[in-house]
């Protein structure tokens, strides 16, 4: 399966929303994606994962290295719609501790 990546702007936040897989082989895509809005100036970053179906430690270090560049950037990582299967993959390598993850969807509720 393949990964489809939408982005929107709404009120200076870009909004990414995925769905698919987040793998070997969607990550590099991903990453660059997500290095594009990482290094603009004090960027505000929600990803929506409400579809991410799969997604194993290859996805995991691509929002490693999109938190890194939009630290040095002075922005701001949020992630919501994270199922609790995702979610336990952030809880398990302990990724809960630095980044924003939520359930709720911004707007609404899951």
């Amino acid at each position: 399966m393949n990964l489809s990546i939408d982005v929107q702007m709404k009120d200076e936040k870009h909004y990414i929303t995925l769905a698919g897989e987040i793998d070997a082989y969607t990550a590099p895509e991903l990453k660059n994606r997500f290095m594009e809005l990482a290094h603009l100036s004090e960027p505000y970053i929600v990803v929506d994962l409400t579809n991410v179906s799969y997604m194993d430690s290859t996805g995991l270090g691509v929002f490693i290295a999109l938190l890194k560049a939009i630290k040095s950037s002075e922005g701001k990582l949020k992630f919501v719609g994270v199922s609790e299967r995702i979610k336990r993959l952030f809880d398990i390598t302990g990724l809960t501790e630095i980044l924003n993850v939520n359930s709720h969807v911004e707007g609404g509720v899951k």
